[in-house]
């Protein structure tokens, strides 16, 4: 069901109060000096299903016991990106403590910015290439001591719901790590609030299915395309809706020999 104006009004400034809510809340834990990571995954997760209760989603996900990083080792979750709710339903449907690498334009943004850098999200400066090496480095670090970083290889949400040509970054950032990558497909969020809109269709149901995990080790440090070639095919089958074509739909062919 198609929202109208009104309730498509009221949803984005109840998200928005709440989003500022727990920013607040984040900001004040590291001031007081009461911050914890596990307190903050709490309060991720509920703010995640009191968003999708906002707009009357369902969620199901399969397979979440393959999120299960290995201690000590780096671990990076990555997924097609098509809705804004693609960020509050991985929280609700994954264990871990899982942050956002997100671009760096988020972190100027008044009590929000802040409260992503007290609740350890990691900026990644697009613009800057030096500064983007600095910040993978940091989101290295992260992973080292527990993070499961969220990376959208397209890096933006699609238009279309298609999967959009991939970018190296997360990539490389897994090879230098020796990451584990956990190749992730969210159905059905586009149908909820496609990307640069207002419009919600409330009701939804959005499904979150984990691949099989990909361990970055058993690649070289130079075959970076190809293992941006495995988690794509990944992501396609998990992504595709029952009767879609999970073939790439985009005019750069897929080189053989995957």
């Amino acid at each position: 069901m198609k929202a109208g104006k009104v309730r498509s009004a009221i949803i984005v400034i109840k998200s928005v109060l709440l989003t500022l809510w727990i920013s607040i809340e984040t900001i004040v834990d590291v001031y007081r000096g009461t911050y914890s990571r596990e307190r903050i995954d709490r309060r991720l997760r509920w703010w995640s299903s009191v968003l999708l209760k906002f707009a009357r989603i369902s969620l199901t996900a399969t397979n979440v016991e393959g999120v299960r990083p290995t201690p000590g080792k780096p671990c990076i979750l990555m997924s097609n990106h098509s809705s804004l709710y693609d960020v509050p339903v991985l929280f609700a449907a994954l264990p871990g403590s899982i942050r956002m690498l997100t671009k760096n334009e988020l972190f100027t943004v008044p009590v929000w910015g802040r409260g992503l850098s007290a609740g350890e999200f990691i900026p990644i400066d697009r613009n800057d290439r030096r500064k983007a090496l600095k910040d993978l480095e940091e989101a290295r670090r992260k992973m080292e001591s527990g993070i499961t970083l969220w990376v959208a290889p397209e890096g933006t949400r699609s238009r279309t719901g298609v999967l959009g040509p991939f970018k190296k970054g997360g990539f490389m950032l897994a090879l230098r790590s020796g990451a584990t990558v956990i190749p992730v497909g969210i159905r059905g969020a586009f149908d909820v609030l496609p990307a640069k809109t207002v419009d919600f269709h409330l009701g939804q149901n959005i499904e979150v299915r984990v691949g099989e995990p990909i361990d970055s080790t058993q690649f070289k440090k130079t075959e970076t395309e190809r293992l941006m070639q495995e988690v794509e095919r990944q992501i396609r089958e998990l992504a595709a809706l029952p009767g879609d074509d999970p073939q790439p739909k985009r005019a750069a062919p897929v080189p053989p020999g995957r």
